[in-house]
């Protein structure tokens, strides 16, 4: 069969007719997938374009060869969307926001059955069927479809995308095809570690998301025996003070798994302690790392974390020093200096408490909880104008904050206004 050679000037014609369409349509299916994204915590990019009419003839000429006949090839990819994520779990979760939210015609999994030896960028490329929101407004009339209604979204971690525009310089665009082996192992070499670099991101952001749980465990509970130990005394009048008391858990019956492990692990391995009330073996650890003579910014929040610890078991003087000294290391640690005034708080050491809360709020002034323990100790020295005036200003940081808004309901009753 004779094959019929396309009129190079009549396809462009016709293809830059569709390009007000389809410039239309990729600005609106850009939003619509920004949307569909938002929830993912990780910062996406989304990059769009519309097939140059170049590549688009380039391409056209590519399928007339492989499909050997005189039919005009339909090129499905005019409008792309590329979705580019941080990190390996993110690309699984836009796959799946794809999928649920689009009716996918294909997917392409570009560079999975690659070998080691092998070269060439990662990507999914999925071919679907534009919602009907978008569609709906430019569908022909007719049972045809048009030229962008099928578009193409690929996805793509940062450095999978890095080396595909790389490799689109070297390789394709350039049609450059490595023939000495060096030259190949070269490429192979620098794809395998962009690779093995993703893989470790993405294990660091698992690690991150692991320990950031257990701090967060371990906030709560200080800060719930804060409540239950200085703000049921205020709004009741039946709070407990907790003793200065000793462990419960006999030092000598710790047993560390200290090995050859990294502070980070030894860290983790004394908030899981710390998290599951026990508290000794949480206090051995921290006092494991800080005998290794760590950074001072290191000691500084070791230091934090473990009078935590010493707070939760009631040792407040154990807890004002290890904060004390987190201060003596990091002078900007205003989270120290807060901690510090709330076990003063907890003693009904007002008047150092406010001193704590002053030093915590002139390094961050934007604390809303720090104005209201602070409110706290005004109220209990009898300054009512000067709680009050803490209080407003926690309640215009943060106007949920129930405790603020009750304790100036109290303060309004004293001052009869």
């Amino acid at each position: 069969m004779r094959l019929v050679l396309p009129d190079k000037s009549v396809l462009e014609k016709q293809y830059q007719g569709d390009i007000p369409v389809c410039e239309s349509i990729v600005k609106e299916l850009e939003i619509y997938v920004e949307k569909l994204v938002s929830d993912i915590s990780s910062n996406l990019t989304i990059k769009s374009r519309v097939k140059s009419f170049k590549s688009f003839f380039k391409k056209y000429l590519r399928y007339l060869v492989e499909i050997a006949n005189n039919e005009a090839p339909v090129i499905p990819d005019r409008i792309g969307i590329r979705i580019v994520c941080p990190f390996i779990e993110d690309t699984v979760s836009v796959e799946n926001l794809i999928k649920n939210n689009f009716e996918v015609i294909e997917v392409e999994r570009k560079g999975s059955s690659y070998s080691f030896k092998e070269f060439g960028y990662e990507s999914i490329h999925f071919l679907v069927r534009l919602p009907e929101e978008i569609g709906g407004k430019y569908r022909k009339a007719s049972d045809e479809t048009f030229a962008g209604d099928v578009v193409e979204i690929q996805i793509r971690t940062i450095l999978q995308d890095a080396w595909a525009e790389v490799e689109h310089e070297l390789v394709y665009k350039a049609e450059f095809r490595p023939y000495d082996h060096p030259m190949k192992r070269k490429l192979a070499a620098i794809n395998a570690s962009l690779s093995l670099a993703d893989t470790i991101f993405q294990e660091i952001r698992s690690y991150q998301r692991h320990f950031n749980n257990q701090i967060g465990e371990r906030k709560e509970s200080f800060f719930k025996k804060v409540e239950d130990s200085v703000d049921l005394f205020l709004f009741e009048g039946d709070g407990h003070l907790f003793g200065d008391s000793r462990r419960e858990e006999p030092q000598h019956d710790i047993q560390l798994d200290a090995g050859n492990k990294s502070i980070d692990d030894l860290l983790l391995n004394a908030l899981y302690a710390h998290n599951r009330g026990l508290f000794s073996e949480a206090v051995a650890y921290y006092s494991f790392i800080l005998d290794l003579n760590p950074d001072k910014n290191i000691v500084s929040l070791i230091h934090k974390h473990r009078g935590m610890a010493f707070f939760a078991q009631s040792l407040y003087e154990d807890a004002i020093k290890d904060f004390s000294m987190s201060l003596h290391f990091d002078e900007k640690a205003y989270q120290s200096a807060y901690y510090c005034g709330v076990v003063r708080l907890v003693l009904r050491q007002h008047p150092a408490a406010i001193d704590d809360f002053n030093r915590s709020i002139n390094i961050n002034a934007f604390q809303p909880y720090c104005f209201y323990r602070r409110a706290e100790a005004y109220y209990h020295l009898e300054d009512y104008p000067q709680a009050l005036s803490d209080c407003e200003a926690a309640l215009a940081l943060d106007h949920e904050l129930e405790g603020a808004s009750k304790l100036k309901y109290m303060l309004l009753e004293k001052l009869n206004m």
